[in-house]
């Protein structure tokens, strides 16, 4: 497990590959944007 590791999510980042484990798309965050008037 590491780097080298296609499962995990380290290793996806490191391979520059995306999966199950790590989406190419992640979830919206948690704050919504602000509007500036």
């Amino acid at each position: 497990m590491g780097r080298g590791d296609k499962k995990t999510a380290k290793g996806k980042r490191f391979q520059g590959s995306f999966g199950k484990t790590r989406p190419a798309k992640p979830n919206k965050s948690k704050k919504p944007a602000v509007k500036a008037s």
